[in-house]
């Protein structure tokens, strides 16, 4: 999904798009201040770790050895330390306790070790090898299982209820399809969606391609996009966040969607059938908004009858094509002489494709056809027969 911008940027910039730029500025510089306060502390780290080393000389080293080797480990600490930044509470918690569960263990295999009549060595060896092994097994099994330890203990406090209210406030991150597409915003104001809404700054800015090509009609979605977005941020039941999360360095929007919401759990709101599957086979929760509008067309079964107007020819011989008001095609047998006219007609079957709902009828015998009750049904809608 990726675009290339083809032009200048347009004289069309919403308030919206103003504010994030302004509010990415501010985070941004706020950001660089806080990591180079960190950085100026890791080096600080270093050169503390690697002086005392130098000057307390452990284990018997030289002076400069000592000082190499306390730099090495400082900067071994300072890589976890890094790696734990971007790891989830859930899994730091589960990491420390796995880990504690790891050191009683190897605890009392040493308690074990030590009645046995071998020798020292064979026990130091068994002793540190079983705090190493235990250590391991516990701290990196813990953190994989942090976050089935966080929703075991929500359900042990607040049952299932407290479990589907956390899922019901989860984030849900919103693809450039649907924002284009525009019925989100109904949706939101019919207060069917819960839970905040996010928006990442890599599909903002694809928006922001879209609405500044060269080509009318893609120059007209992106600014349909960017519009729709707007009108939700007004909304004051509906809370919208623009993310600062970049995308992936290949500049795929769909699968920078995907990860991010494999990262931060939330689900993905979107009308592409294909980022639909990917998600799911990655496991991804999707909120579909051509599922919804499937799901809440009426119901229509076999046997049933109804009133259409035959729009146009259909592609098999003696076919007449009709759509309902919701867009669902209707495709009548032996109708194809009465284009342009309203029949009465009994539904065959209904047949479900990804696209929607297909309507299969046959003309109703025992309606009249006539070419006079035509015209009449025609009139009444305000069309004229040739």
């Amino acid at each position: 999904m990726s675009r290339t911008k083809t032009e200048g940027t347009s004289s069309f910039e919403p308030t919206s798009a103003r504010s994030v730029a302004s509010s990415k500025n501010n985070s941004d510089s706020r950001a660089y201040g806080s990591a180079g306060t960190v950085w100026i502390g890791r080096a600080a780290f270093l050169v503390c770790l690697g002086a005392l080393a130098a000057a307390w000389q452990p284990f018997g080293l030289a002076r400069w050895t000592a000082a190499v080797a306390g730099f090495v480990v400082a900067l071994a600490l300072v890589i976890v330390e890094m790696r734990l930044r971007k790891a989830e509470i859930r899994t730091v918690a589960g990491g420390a306790l796995g880990g504690l569960a790891g050191i009683a263990a190897a605890l009392l295999v040493a308690l074990i070790v030590s009645r046995t009549s071998e020798s020292d060595s064979t026990k130091s060896f068994l002793e540190l090898g079983s705090l190493l092994a235990f250590g391991y097994i516990g701290l990196f099994l813990g953190a994989a299982k942090g976050i089935e330890i966080s929703l075991i203990s929500r359900q042990q406090m607040g049952g299932v209820a407290a479990l589907d209210s956390h899922a019901d406030s989860l984030p849900k991150l919103l693809d450039t399809s649907v924002l284009i597409d525009g019925r989100i915003a109904d949706i939101c104001e019919a207060h069917f969606l819960d839970g905040p809404l996010q928006v990442p700054r890599f599909v903002l800015h694809e928006l922001q391609q879209i609405a500044d090509s060269s080509d009318t009609l893609r120059r007209q979605r992106g600014r349909r996009g960017l519009e729709v977005l707007q009108r939700m941020q007004k909304m004051p039941h509906v809370k919208v966040e623009v993310l600062g999360e970049d995308g992936l360095p290949d500049g795929e929007v769909d699968r920078s969607l995907v990860e991010l919401a494999r990262k931060t759990g939330a689900k993905i709101v979107t009308n592409d059938f294909n980022l639909n599957k990917v998600a799911g086979l990655q496991g991804v929760a999707v909120l579909n908004v051509n599922q919804l509008a499937n799901a809440l067309r009426p119901a229509v079964l076999p046997g049933e009858a109804m009133r259409v107007f035959i729009l146009r020819e259909g592609k098999e011989a003696n076919q007449g094509v009709a759509y309902l008001e919701d867009g669902t095609m209707v495709v009548v047998d032996g109708a194809r002489r009465f284009t342009n006219r309203n029949v009465d007609i009994t539904v065959t079957s209904v047949h479900q494709t990804p696209a929607g709902k297909m309507i299969f009828g046959r003309l109703d015998e025992r309606a009249d056809l006539s070419p006079a009750a035509s015209r009449h049904a025609a009139a009444g809608r305000g069309e004229t027969l040739s």
